[in-house]
């Protein structure tokens, strides 16, 4: 299924020379465990994500894959949120498990908390096909200035001696 993006967000990406449809992906971690991101929008993200693959030794849903779930959607809202010239790039995650699941899939919605020029932070509440609340994620990332054509991304590290 392709993500949906805005038509404010495709413009804006757009008009900057970026095809943010052909660009943007799960990442090959997302794809490896079955994210499917169904919406995209700086004031909201949500993605569904299968339990089956993504279980721990006692066939309950990874924490872990939680973990990647939330900070994949959060990342993304931070990233559409931020605009095409600059990086998201997480610096801090925090996952609250609040019950187990064995199967279906898991949809996550990552909502902003703060949004600001340098830091966004974005709420992900991740559900089963219950409506049943499993996890409750926290991520902030840094915004950093995109690399321009032919430098790398953010600031330089100073020579050293």
């Amino acid at each position: 299924m392709p993500t949906e993006f805005s038509a404010r967000v495709i413009e804006e990406w757009t008009a900057a020379g970026t095809d943010l449809p052909a660009l943007f992906s799960a990442g090959r971690l997302g794809e490896r465990m079955g994210i499917e991101i169904r919406s995209a929008s700086p004031e909201q993200v949500v993605g569904t994500m299968p339990v089956a693959g993504n279980t721990q030794p006692y066939g309950l849903l990874h924490g872990g894959a939680s973990a990647v779930l939330a900070e994949t959607l959060g990342s993304i809202g931070a990233m559409l949120h931020a605009g095409p010239n600059k990086i998201a790039v997480g610096v801090d995650l925090n996952c609250s498990h609040h019950r187990p699941v064995r199967s279906g899939l898991v949809t996550g919605v990552a909502t902003p908390a703060h949004t600001g020029r340098t830091s966004a932070t974005y709420e992900v509440v991740l559900t089963d096909e219950r409506g049943k609340r499993v996890c409750t994620a926290r991520l902030t990332c840094a915004l950093r200035p995109a690399a321009q054509p032919g430098q790398a991304a953010g600031p330089t590290a100073p020579p050293q001696p």
